[in-house]
């Protein structure tokens, strides 16, 4: 008699509806493991720098002010200007930047 139980079991068509919502509900789970893990999430700080690609011909500057998103992609040109010295930077042993002005 027992057995006739586990073949109706078997057959339920409620089971597999189950198994679909436990799939789904892991997919979830881990979408939101991705969106919470990317800096330019709509949750993260109020201002992010994203740099792709750095250095090279093809790279872009994504940054993140509040709710707005500004986006720079690089020409492969070098930049070029008018204008004058300023001053001189020096790096100190622990890490720090001075910045000393021209006269």
């Amino acid at each position: 008699m027992m057995r006739f139980l586990d073949d109706d079991e078997a057959n339920d068509p409620m089971l597999s509806v189950v198994n679909l919502i436990d799939l789904f509900l892991v997919i979830i789970g881990m979408l939101m493991v991705v969106i919470a893990q990317n800096p330019l999430n709509p949750f993260s700080q109020d201002r992010v720098v994203v740099v792709e690609n750095p250095g090279e011909s093809h790279m872009r500057i994504t940054i993140k002010d509040g709710q707005e998103l500004k986006r720079y992609e690089s020409s492969g040109k070098v930049g070029e200007g008018e204008g004058s010295r300023a001053g001189v930077t020096y790096r100190l042993d622990d890490g720090r930047m001075i910045y000393v002005p021209e006269k």
